[in-house]
């Protein structure tokens, strides 16, 4: 490897890449070290020559106006597009347009910080102990399913606190809305890779970090790549590691062996937070079939259709890539649904996602199978470099960012999105803001010593 750098960056997730950028152009020599053979991390984007339409194996939506992403594709005029369409509902064997998320928004608001912390399931149960009525019942069933669904959250684990201030960051942004880049989030990375090349940044990939060895003011960082072992050195190293690799026990594979290890009060925050699961499927047919399907009693068809959410175990929540008019449509399995589905082979994940689709649009399989061109699975809970899908605050959680995020005698640096202090725990936008914030930190740090 080339002469030792300023900083080495563990992990080319957005996290990673953003802070070697800001860092790389106030002049410092950068190493990014990457395990897998790819940057983006848990952004991975497979454009599909045979559809018009990236496919997203990971993040896809932009939450909201971030600036922190909408900044980036500004300057590259980059195309964004908002999401747009109907929401439709199956419930007792009939599809319907969807016309609950007044009932989930009130009982959403019933949430208070100024009360101890409780989980989200028993504030559920509190709030909402005796349903008189069948639409009651399903306001808090649709409400816990909401929670669990869009935080891939266990509801008995989420904590109130969190999810109160994660609310509060959405409504600064208008977290309600979603976009999408003309070309995935491939479009983001484009940004960031164009940037690397500005800048004194050697970036690593298919290099796994095997151990990092540290005091005050100096690191050796041991790595292993396709042909050899070898040791990288330098005064900081910010590590961007998902929390499931920061939690697992050393010799898991992706895991790296801190000497010294974390100190008490790091791990005391880790056990804070936990990481939410997702299995996620997307099916490109040969047609959109749906456009032709008119549900009995509503008006019109589902050419508009844009989510479909239903009581499935297994595939809860699908979304078409509308307004674009692709033949595609996304699978979303949270919590339990991708417990279920972990470990399983494509080919299993994806029979049980065209049963779920048959079901809840009323065609048979063999029809869907017939039209079905091909199928997209990652399994991000087997993946050995994330061990999950994204972060989210348990009861108690409430500075477990902030102390994540602070370094360690001005040596060892952190972030990710599960570092970042904003409320944006599991977003591209706050996995980029903890890169800018541990940046400050790092070039801080250099200004005082050079004074």
């Amino acid at each position: 490897m080339s002469s030792d750098p300023a900083v080495i960056v563990i992990g080319a997730g957005v996290a990673g890449l953003a802070a070697a950028c800001q860092l790389g152009h106030a002049g410092l020599a950068v190493h990014i070290v990457e395990a897998r053979d790819r940057i983006g991390g848990r952004v991975f984007t497979h454009l599909d020559p045979d559809c018009d339409c990236p496919i997203e194996l990971g993040a896809e939506f932009i939450h909201g106006k971030p600036p922190e992403i909408l900044d980036l594709l500004r300057q590259a005029k980059t195309e964004i597009t908002e999401v747009q369409g109907d929401a439709w509902c199956a419930q007792d064997e009939r599809l319907s347009p969807c016309g609950f998320w007044d009932e989930v928004d009130q009982i959403l608001q019933k949430m208070d910080d100024s009360k101890p912390d409780e989980s989200f399931a028993a504030f559920l149960d509190r709030c909402c102990r005796s349903p008189k009525t069948q639409a009651q019942k399903r306001a808090k069933q649709r409400t816990q399913s909401y929670v669990s669904g869009f935080n891939a959250a266990d509801p008995a684990l989420v904590g109130v606190h969190w999810l109160l201030k994660e609310m509060q960051a959405e409504e600064k942004i208008e977290g309600d809305r979603s976009f999408r880049c003309h070309n995935g989030y491939k479009d983001l990375l484009d940004v960031f890779q164009k940037e690397l090349k500005n800048y004194n940044i050697t970036v690593h990939t298919e290099t796994v970090v095997q151990q990092v060895h540290w005091n005050a003011g100096s690191v050796k960082v041991q790595v292993r790549d396709q042909k050899s072992e070898s040791t990288l050195e330098a005064r900081r190293v910010l590590i961007t590691l998902p929390l499931s690799l920061l939690r697992a026990p050393v010799g898991q594979p992706g895991v790296v062996q801190l000497t010294p290890e974390l100190p008490r009060q790091k791990k005391d925050a880790l056990g804070k937070l936990e990481m939410g699961k997702v299995i996620r499927v997307t099916l490109r047919f040969r047609e959109r079939f749906w456009d032709s399907i008119k549900p009995a009693g509503a008006r019109g068809s589902l050419s508009n259709m844009s989510f479909l959410f239903g009581p499935d175990d297994w595939f809860p929540t699908w979304w078409t890539a509308n307004p674009a008019k692709s033949p595609i449509i996304t699978g979303w399995a949270p919590f339990r649904s991708a417990e279920r589905l972990s470990g399983k082979t494509e080919s299993f994940v994806v029979e049980h996602s065209l049963q779920t689709l048959s079901t809840l649009l009323r065609v048979s399989q063999s029809e869907l199978e017939k039209i079905l061109a091909d199928a997209h699975v990652h399994d991000w809970q087997t993946d050995p470099f994330s061990l999950g899908a994204y972060s989210y605050g348990k009861i108690g959680a409430n500075e477990a960012q902030q102390v994540l995020a602070e370094p360690i005698e001005n040596t060892l640096y952190f972030a990710g999105e599960a570092t970042d202090t904003t409320g944006n725990n599991g977003t591209v936008h706050g996995a980029i803001a903890s890169g800018y914030r541990a940046a400050k930190q790092i070039l801080d740090a250099t200004d005082r010593r050079s004074r």
